[in-house]
């Protein structure tokens, strides 16, 4: 799986988005492999963050300026939020820039191979907890989409549900590309 989606990321015409009304953000979407299936790792953000208050997301944040690009960005806030240090980390490519609704940001996802989750540790300003989804649950589940005006345009907005946990807005916006 991880070749194939290296592949077809590298073979894809990604689209940018490029708003000076937005903050330019990036997330990291960790894909990793155990007991003989592939996984995704998301966050609960805490009650206490400014933007995006008990959600479900990927690791991530606003770019800085010491960044450089955005993937050191996804790097940067992955290490901060939960721990994973960029050994552990190997980036197959990038997903469509996505536009946050409230929150005016920009986020470019880029996803990437987890070799281990034995360094993990959660911020506990940030991180309320980290969730493990199988991708197959993800696939099977019943996803939830309906037509909404962003910026006056009409986009599609998903949600996911599984096992109580809601995942919807950007992310699950970035988690169908990635399905």
């Amino acid at each position: 799986m991880k070749e194939g989606l290296k592949k077809a990321l590298a073979e894809r015409q990604k689209r940018h988005i490029i708003d000076a009304n937005r903050v330019p953000a990036a997330v990291l979407v960790p894909l990793f492999y155990k007991d003989g299936e592939y996984y995704l790792l998301f966050t609960k953000r805490t009650d206490t963050v400014k933007n995006h208050r008990g959600q479900i997301s990927f690791p991530g944040g606003a770019c800085e300026a010491g960044d450089g690009a955005p993937v050191n960005t996804a790097l940067r806030e992955c290490a901060e939020e939960i721990g994973l240090g960029v050994g552990s980390v190997e980036v197959l490519g990038e997903l469509d820039d996505v536009v946050t609704v409230t929150s005016h940001f920009v986020i470019t996802p880029f996803v990437a191979f987890i070799s281990s989750l034995e360094e993990t540790r959660v911020e506990p300003t940030e991180v309320e907890e980290t969730i493990e989804i199988p991708v197959s649950a993800l696939l099977n589940c019943n996803c939830v989409s309906e037509e909404v005006n962003i910026d006056g345009q009409m986009t599609t907005s998903y949600s996911y549900d599984y096992q109580g946990k809601v995942i919807w807005g950007a992310t699950a916006r970035i988690l169908n590309q990635f399905l």
